[in-house]
C-alpha cells in the first residue's frame, strides 16, 4: 500500500480497511472489528482532547464498521463536533456520518439542525452545500419543520451561487416530496419559475424538477412556467451539439433537461398564446425531424438519448391531442420503430401507438399498421411485448376490423403465455360483443373462446352470451345447433357445459327435429358430462332436466330414473339432494301447466332481458389493464352497467342471466314466487328487491324451484311496500283513494349516507335510483320498472325546484309507453349553483287500464352530496375550530341513539355523509372528527364536525361547524338523523 501523508488521507483507515478484507473468516473479522471498537471507545473517553483530524479518523471507522453491519451506539457526539470545523474534509464527514447513522429521534437533532443553520447562514459555498445535502439526504419531517422555510429564501437569494441553487433546489424537491403540508406556498414561487431562464444548465435541471413536482398540486401559482420552457427547449432543441459542449451527451445536446421540460409541459393544456404554441410546435417538427436524420454516432449512449427525447416529445403530442399533422407523424415514426432490431424499442413503440389508438386524429393511421401489430403478436420472443402488441390490437379495433382482430387473438390465445390468458379473453369478449353484427359469429367466437381458454373465461363472459342469445329470437336455434356440437367433443370444459345446459334447456327444441339431435339425443349428451361437473354445474343441469320434461314429455321417465337415483337423492351435498327430491315429486305430481306455472324458469322460456347493447362492456374494461373501450369516441356503452351484481348461478347462486346486474335491471323481474303459493303469479309479486338492507332470503319460502335459489331477498307475494325517500305527496283523498297501494313510509333520510336503492315502490311500480356526484356536479340514473303485466300510458316523470332549491337539473325525457314487466332509465344532470336546504320534487303521472296515477316524490338529492373530504392535521384542525366560534356558525344537537352503538357502522355513516374522517384528532379517541368543503358553483363551504358517542346513555352529541348558519343547520339536522 503506498504511503498516505497525514495532509492527504487517513493512513489509520486505510490500514484498518486492509486487515478487514485480509480476515480469513467471520470469526477474526468480529475480533478486529471489537479490537478497534475498544480503542476507538477509550480514544473518545480519554481526558486528552482529541485534535479534528483523529475525530474525522475515527468517525469514518465508524462509518465503515456500520457499513459492514454492526451496531453503532457511540460517536454520535463527536460527529456532531465535526460539524462545526471550518476544514472541509472533517465538516464532510461529519455531515456523512449523520446522514448515516443519526435518526429523526435522537437527542442530537437540535445540536445538528443548529449547525446546519450556521451553515447555511455562512455564505460558504461548499458548507453550504454540505448542509442542504443532509438536509435531503436525512429528508425526515423534523428536517422539513426546521428547515422548508428556509430553503426556498437559499434557493431565490439574488447573491447564491450556481452549485448551491442546485442543491437547494434539489433538496426543497426532498422535504416537498417527503412533507408537502409544511413546504409554504410564497412569494418564491414566482422567483423560482424564473429560475428557468437561468444561465447555469445545472440550475435549470434543478428547477424543472422541483417546478414539475409543485406544479402537480398547484398548478395556477406555476403557470407561467409553460412560456419559459417552450422558450428554453427552442433553444436547446434548435442549437447544435457544439453549443452546449458542457451538457452536451454523445452529441444530444441537454438531454435530461429536453425530456424534463417536455415533461413539465404535460402537466398544463396547450398554450393559449398563439406565438408559443407556434413556438412550441416548431420544437416538436424540430425534433421529429431530428429524427428522421441518420445518427451522428454508432454508440448505444447516442440512440438512447435521442429516442428518449423523442418519446417524451410524442407523450406531449398526445397528450394536447389538437394538432392532426403532429399526431400523424408521431404515428408514422413510432410505426417505423415497431420493426427495429431493439426490443425496447418496439416496446415503446407499441404502447404510445396504443395511446395515439384513442385520438380520433390518428386512429386511422394506426390501423394502417395492423399486420405489422399482428406479425409481432405471433412471432415477438419477450411476453411483454406480445402484452403491448394485444393492447394496440385491442385499441386499433373498429367495425372495418374486428373479425380480422378477433381471429388473429384466437389464433395467439391457443399458444399464450398463461400470465396473459385471462386478458386477452376479456379483450376478445368485449370486441366480439361490441362490434357484432351477425351475431351467429359472435356465439361462435364466445364458444371457441371457452374451448381454447375455458379456465380463463369469467362468468361474466358467458352469463353475456346467454343474455344475447335469449334476446336474439334469429340466432337461437343456431346457437343451440352450435352449442350442441361442441359438447360432442371427448374433453368439454366446464364454462361450456354450462352454456350448454342452460341453452339447450331453454332452446333444444328447436333442434329436436334431427334425429340426430333429439331430446334423448341431448339429455343422454348432458348427463354424460354430469359426473365431471362440480357441484353449481351439476345444480344447474339438474334444473335443466326438470325443463326438458316440460319441453320434451317423452324424457319424463329416463329424467326421473336419474333423479331417483341414489346418487341423487342420497347426495352428501344437501343443495343437489334437495333439488333431486323436490324436480322429482314436482315431475310426478304437476301438469305441464303447474310446470310451467310454478317453475319459473325451471319449465318455461325465460323472458327476454333489457337490450341495452353492450352495457356490461364498461364494468368489464376497467377490470384489466388497458381495457378501455376501444374506438375512441362515440363509444354506445351504457353508463353505469356492470356486471358487479351478478349472482353465482347453480349452486345457491341461481340469477336469470337475462338481467346482467341491479343497475341494468333494478326490478329482477326474471324473479318468480315459490311453487305452491297460494297468491296470484302476477308479474308484480316476481319482484327481486336488488336494494333491500335485508340480506336473507324473505322466511317461508320453500325453494321448490331454481329461481328460488337466488342469492337476492324475494318479496314475498303480497307484501310489497312503498320505500321512498321522504313522504308520499299529493291530496289527502288521493292517499286515501290508493290506501290499498301504499303504506307508511319510512323514515325521512334514509339516502342521506347512500347513493343506491329503492325511492319507491308499490304493487304497480318500483323506482330504484342510482347516483354520483363529484365536486358540485352531480349524475342520477332513476330506473322505472312496470310490476304489471299491463302496458303503461302517457308515462310522463317531471323534476320540479321548490323555492330555494339552488339546483339546476337537465333530465332527458322518456318513452311514453312502459311495457308489462319492462323498465325504462331516466338521466338527470344535477348541478348546484349555492347551499340549498329543499329537495328537489319528482311527479310522475301515467294511465293504469284507463286510471291515471299521480306520484310524487322527494329526490334524494341533499346538500352533503356535494361534500368534497378533506384531509386536516390536528393544528389545522383545531385552529380553523377556534376561528369558526361564533354562535351563528355552530349547530349542536344532543339526541337519543335509535340504532346500536357501533363504531364500524357509525364510521361507514360519516364516510357515507361525505366527510373525511381524522384520525388521532380528539383527545378522546372514541370521538369521531370529520371535515369537508361543500362545493357549489358560486361558493365553497367549509364544515368541521364532531360526534361525541356516551355509550352508557345511549345518547350522542353533534356539533357542527361551518361558515353559514343554514349550512350548519341543516347539515346538522340531516346526519342527526341517521344515528
Amino acid at each position: 500500500m503506498p504511503a498516505v501523508s497525514k495532509g492527504d488521507g487517513m493512513r489509520g483507515l486505510a490500514v484498518f480497511i486492509s486487515d478487514i478484507r485480509n480476515c480469513k473468516s467471520k470469526e477474526a473479522e468480529i475480533k478486529r472489528i471489537n479490537k478497534e471498537l475498544a480503542n476507538i471507545r477509550s480514544k473518545f473517553k480519554g481526558d486528552k482532547a482529541l485534535d479534528g483530524y483523529s475525530k474525522k479518523k475515527y468517525v469514518c471507522k465508524l462509518l465503515f464498521i456500520f457499513l459492514l453491519g454492526h451496531d453503532i451506539d457511540f460517536g454520535h457526539m463527536e460527529a456532531v463536533n465535526l460539524l462545526s470545523s471550518n476544514k472541509y474534509t472533517e465538516k464532510q464527514i461529519g455531515y456523512l456520518f449523520i446522514s448515516v447513522l443519526v435518526n429523526s429521534n435522537s437527542e442530537l437533532i437540535r445540536l445538528i439542525n443548529n449547525a446546519i443553520k450556521n451553515d447555511l447562514a455562512s455564505r460558504n459555498p461548499t458548507f453550504m452545500c454540505l448542509a442542504l445535502h443532509c438536509i435531503a439526504n436525512v429528508g425526515s419531517r423534523e428536517m422539513a419543520e426546521a428547515f422548508a422555510s428556509e430553503v426556498p429564501r437559499v434557493l431565490v437569494a439574488g447573491d447564491t451561487m450556481d452549485s448551491v441553487k442546485q442543491s437547494a433546489a434539489l433538496c426543497l424537491l426532498r422535504l416537498y416530496k417527503t412533507s408537502p403540508d409544511l413546504v409554504p406556498m410564497g412569494e418564491w414561487t414566482s422567483r423560482v419559475v424564473h429560475l428557468l431562464n437561468d444561465q447555469h444548465m445545472g440550475v435549470v435541471t434543478a428547477a424543472v424538477s422541483l417546478i414539475t413536482c409543485l406544479c402537480k398540486k398547484n398548478p395556477d401559482d406555476f403557470k407561467t412556467c409553460v412560456s419559459l420552457a417552450v422558450s428554453r427547449l427552442s433553444r436547446i432543441v434548435s442549437s447544435a451539439s457544439t453549443d452546449l459542449q458542457d451538457y452536451t451527451y454523445y452529441f444530444v445536446p441537454a438531454p435530461w433537461l429536453s425530456v424534463k421540460l417536455l415533461r413539465l409541459l404535460q402537466c398544463y393544456p396547450p398554450p393559449e398564446d398563439a406565438a408559443v404554441k407556434g413556438r412550441l410546435v416548431e420544437c416538436l417538427e424540430t425534433i421529429l425531424n431530428k429524427a428522421q436524420e441518420p445518427p451522428k454516432s454508432k454508440k448505444v449512449q447516442h440512440s438512447n438519448a435521442k429516442n428518449a427525447i423523442l418519446f417524451e416529445a410524442i407523450s406531449l403530442i398526445i397528450h394536447y391531442d389538437s394538432e392532426p399533422n403532429l399526431l400523424v407523424r408521431a404515428c408514422n415514426q413510432l410505426g417505423q420503430f415497431l420493426q427495429h432490431r431493439e426490443t425496447n424499442l418496439r416496446y415503446l413503440a407499441l404502447e404510445s401507438m396504443c395511446t395515439l389508438a384513442s385520438s380520433e386524429f390518428s386512429h386511422e393511421a394506426v390501423k394502417t399498421h395492423i399486420e405489422t401489430v399482428i406479425n409481432a403478436l405471433k412471432t415477438e420472443r419477450d411476453v411483454s411485448v406480445r402484452q403491448r402488441a394485444a393492447d394496440l390490437l385491442y385499441a386499433m379495433c373498429d367495425r372495418t376490423n374486428a373479425k380480422q382482430i378477433v381471429s388473429e387473438m384466437l389464433s395467439y390465445l391457443e399458444t399464450a403465455d398463461y400470465s396473459i390468458r385471462e386478458e386477452i379473453v376479456l379483450k376478445v369478449a368485449i370486441l366480439a360483443e361490441k362490434y357484432a353484427v351477425d351475431y351467429s359469429w359472435y356465439v361462435d367466437t364466445i364458444l371457441n373462446l371457452i374451448r381454447i381458454a375455458g379456465d380463463y373465461v369469467s362468468e361474466e363472459v358467458w352469463y353475456r352470451v346467454i343474455q344475447i342469445v335469449i334476446n336474439r329470437d334469429d340466432v337461437q336455434g343456431y346457437a343451440a345447433k352450435t352449442v350442441f356440437e361442441a359438447l360432442q367433443a371427448p374433453a368439454c370444459h366446464e364454462n361450456m357445459v354450462k352454456v350448454g345446459g342452460y341453452i339447450l334447456g331453454e332452446f333444444g327444441n328447436l333442434i329436436a327435429g334431427d334425429p340426430r339431435s333429439s331430446p334423448l339425443v341431448q339429455f343422454n349428451l348432458l348427463h354424460s358430462k354430469f359426473h365431471l361437473c362440480s357441484v353449481a354445474t351439476r345444480a344447474l343441469l339438474l334444473s335443466t332436466y326438470i325443463k326438458f320434461i316440460n319441453l320434451f314429455p317423452e324424457t319424463k321417465g329416463t329424467i326421473q330414473e336419474v333423479l331417483r337415483s341414489d346418487s341423487q337423492i342420497r347426495n352428501a351435498d344437501v343443495e343437489l339432494q334437495q333439488r333431486a327430491v323436490e324436480y322429482l315429486k314436482l315431475s310426478s305430481i304437476a301438469s305441464t301447466d303447474v310446470l310451467v306455472r310454478a317453475g319459473g324458469t325451471g319449465g318455461r322460456r325465460l323472458p327476454p332481458g333489457p337490450r341495452a347493447g353492450t352495457g356490461w362492456l364498461r364494468g368489464a374494461g376497467n377490470g384489466a389493464r388497458g381495457l378501455s373501450p376501444p374506438g375512441g369516441a362515440g363509444s354506445h356503452l351504457a353508463p353505469g352497467r356492470g356486471l358487479a351484481g351478478w349472482a353465482g348461478w347453480g349452486m345457491g347462486h341461481r340469477p336469470d342471466p337475462s338481467t346482467p346486474s341491479p343497475s341494468a335491471d333494478l326490478l329482477g323481474l326474471r324473479a318468480a314466487p315459490p311453487a305452491g303459493s297460494a297468491a296470484p303469479t302476477t308479474a308484480g309479486n316476481l319482484l327481486v328487491d336488488v336494494f333491500s338492507d335485508n340480506t336473507s332470503a324473505t322466511s317461508g319460502l320453500a325453494p321448490s324451484t331454481e329461481d328460488n335459489f337466488l342469492s337476492l331477498p324475494v318479496m314475498q307475494p303480497g307484501s310489497c311496500q312503498p320505500q321512498m325517500l321522504g313522504l308520499y305527496i299529493g291530496s289527502e283523498g288521493h292517499r286515501q283513494g290508493l290506501a290499498h297501494l301504499f303504506s307508511p313510509p319510512p323514515p325521512r333520510g334514509r339516502f342521506v349516507c347512500k347513493n343506491n336503492g329503492v325511492l319507491f315502490e308499490n304493487q304497480l311500480l318500483q323506482i330504484g335510483v342510482k347516483s354520483e356526484f363529484r365536486q358540485n356536479l352531480g349524475r342520477m340514473y332513476l330506473f322505472y320498472g312496470n310490476k304489471t303485466s299491463v302496458q303503461f300510458q302517457s308515462f310522463t316523470p317531471i323534476v320540479t325546484y321548490p323555492a330555494g332549491a339552488q339546483l339546476n337539473i337537465q333530465t332527458k325525457a322518456v318513452e311514453p309507453l312502459v311495457e308489462g314487466g319492462a323498465q325504462v332509465q331516466q338521466v338527470l344532470n344535477i348541478e348546484c349553483l349555492s347551499d340549498f336546504t329543499l329537495a328537489p320534487l319528482l311527479n310522475i303521472k301515467f294511465r293504469y287500464g284507463g286510471t291515471l296515477q299521480n306520484i310524487t316524490l322527494k329526490l334524494p338529492v341533499t346538500l352533503n352530496k356535494f361534500f368534497q373530504a378533506t384531509e386536516m392535521l390536528s393544528q389545522d384542525f383545531f385552529q380553523r375550530w377556534k376561528q369558526l366560534s361564533q354562535p351563528q356558525q355552530e349547530a349542536q344537537k344532543i339526541f337519543k341513539a335509535n340504532h346500536p352503538m357501533d363504531s364500524e357502522v357509525t364510521k361507514a355513516k360519516l364516510l357515507g355523509f361525505g366527510c373525511a374522517l381524522l384520525d388521532k384528532v380528539d383527545p378522546n379517541p372514541d370521538n369521531y372528527v370529520g371535515a369537508g368543503i361543500i362545493q357549489t358553483k358560486s361558493l365553497q363551504v367549509g364544515c368541521l364536525l364532531r360526534l361525541e358517542p356516551n355509550a352508557q346513555a345511549q345518547m350522542y352529541r353533534l356539533t357542527l361547524r361551518t361558515s353559514r348558519e343554514p349550512v350548519s343547520r341543516h347539515l346538522c339536522g340531516l346526519l342527526a338523523e341517521q344515528f
